[in-house]
């Protein structure tokens, strides 16, 4: 079963990783570098700060605690646990692979940082603003990050698949801790 599972994977990623254009190369690679996304984040920063006066920031600490952690981890219990091989480094398919710039990144790639990130972000601020345009928007921000490292040739799609239910577990987590910390600092008030 797990063999079968790894096979689909590898179908899968080949196939999405080789619907590519010159066009596309460009925009997945913009897309995938983390300056690209920064006036998102200061938007964000904006509408946090609008929206919850001076308890945005402990929302604002909240989110910078939750993307850190879950970076870290995702590479020390993940990527150097696992040791799975990203698409453009495994010999069995390398020749197959598509990627851009000639750049590969690391020589692991489960979990995909890329996607813990993005999907922690996408929840965490789902959550805080509890819009459903927002929402929709700022998730599908978080596929298409999660996408271009398939395009990229760099992750295959169980990478990214679980990068995105980790970030999507640490946003969670870390929304509901920067709700206690409110709420504990509302009742010293009282």
């Amino acid at each position: 079963m797990f063999d079968f599972l790894v096979n689909l994977d590898k179908s899968i990623f080949l196939f999405l990783n080789g619907l590519h254009s010159s066009v596309f190369d460009e925009i997945m690679w913009w897309l995938s570098n983390k300056y690209a996304s920064i006036p998102l984040y200061l938007t964000i920063l904006f509408f946090v700060f609008k929206k919850y006066k001076l308890k945005g920031f402990v929302f604002v600490v909240g989110l910078i605690l939750a993307v850190t952690i879950a970076d870290k981890l995702s590479v020390h219990l993940f990527k150097n646990v696992f040791e799975r091989l990203r698409p453009c480094h495994n010999p069995e398919i390398a020749d197959l692979v598509h990627i851009v710039k000639n750049k590969c990144g690391g020589k692991y790639g489960f979990i995909s940082s890329h996607a813990t990130n993005s999907f922690v972000i996408s929840v965490f601020t789902s959550l805080i603003f509890k819009n459903k345009y927002f929402s929709i928007l700022i998730l599908s921000w978080a596929i298409i990050i999660s996408y271009s490292r398939i395009y990229l040739g760099v992750h295959f799609p169980a990478d990214v698949i679980g990068g995105a239910l980790f970030g999507s577990l640490f946003g969670y987590i870390f929304y509901y801790i920067s709700l206690k910390i409110l709420n504990i600092s509302q009742k010293f008030k009282h």
